[in-house]
């Protein structure tokens, strides 16, 4: 029986693929930052890890916990919906934290295992930002094309040994904690300096008014092909809007 380690499972994508995983049959590692009681089903195939991407101690002790692992999902994330010229450099800082170094840390410390065995699987969640021009998004677009061409990559390093690297580009998402997070720094507030505002609210009325939507269970399907592809495809488009954007590329 196979096991998968999720990061960032306690709610949204994270959550749907570990249901999804279980549901198949796989071993669960569901890691949470703070593990919330009843986020998941109780089973014996499936367990809630404490694991916060961006302290190094904790990605040690959730392997640890874990033991042995056939595939990685790197999904935790934070939004940034946010004018540039407003996010201060703090808040950068924490976005690329999580979304890029904490997705490196985790890909790095599976890695031994994955290489000494001749197989294993990494599978990057990044978004559909990076398939299109999407205002409000400089600094999230930033950290998530950042693991675009790491993952491309780290693919041809990882080859050799008979392991993969791919990623996951979910499109939009209106119903997720995630989504939630990020829509309250799209208002007009300290990250939308009052020169920008009538500008953003438009590119936010835009975006919110398209006829296209993700769901979680799209995202966790793809996770699910990705895993089991022998194509050696490398990006995965998730939901309709996402895999409408990459055939317009």
């Amino acid at each position: 029986m196979k096991t998968v380690l999720i990061t960032g499972a306690s709610s949204g994508y994270g959550r749907e693929t570990a249901l999804y995983f279980h549901s198949q049959g796989w071993n669960v590692i569901a890691t949470m930052r703070t593990p919330r009681p009843g986020a998941l089903p109780e089973s014996d195939r499936l367990r809630v890890v404490e694991l916060d991407v961006t302290k190094p101690q904790s990605i040690t002790a959730a392997f640890e916990a874990a033991g042995p692992i056939d595939v990685l999902v790197n999904n935790a994330g934070v939004p940034s919906i946010s004018v540039f010229e407003g996010t201060p450099m703090a808040r950068v800082r924490e976005v690329f934290d999580t979304n890029t170094f904490g997705v490196m840390a985790t890909t790095q410390a599976v890695l031994p295992q994955f290489r000494e065995r001749g197989s294993g699987v990494v599978v990057n969640v990044t978004s559909s930002v990076v398939l299109g021009h999407m205002p409000l998004t400089a600094v999230y677009k930033a950290s998530k094309m950042a693991i675009e061409g790491f993952t491309a990559s780290l693919a041809l390093e990882l080859a050799p040994f008979g392991v993969q690297a791919k990623t996951v580009q979910p499109g939009a998402c209106l119903t997720t904690n995630f989504a939630a997070n990020a829509a309250k720094g799209a208002s007009p507030d300290e990250l939308v300096p009052a020169p920008y505002a009538p500008w953003a609210e438009k590119a936010m009325a835009d975006f919110t008014a398209q006829d296209l939507f993700t769901k979680e269970s799209d995202v966790a399907e793809t996770v699910w092909r990705a895993v089991h592809d022998t194509t050696g495809q490398l990006r995965f488009p998730a939901g309709p809007d996402a895999v409408s954007l990459s055939q317009a590329k």
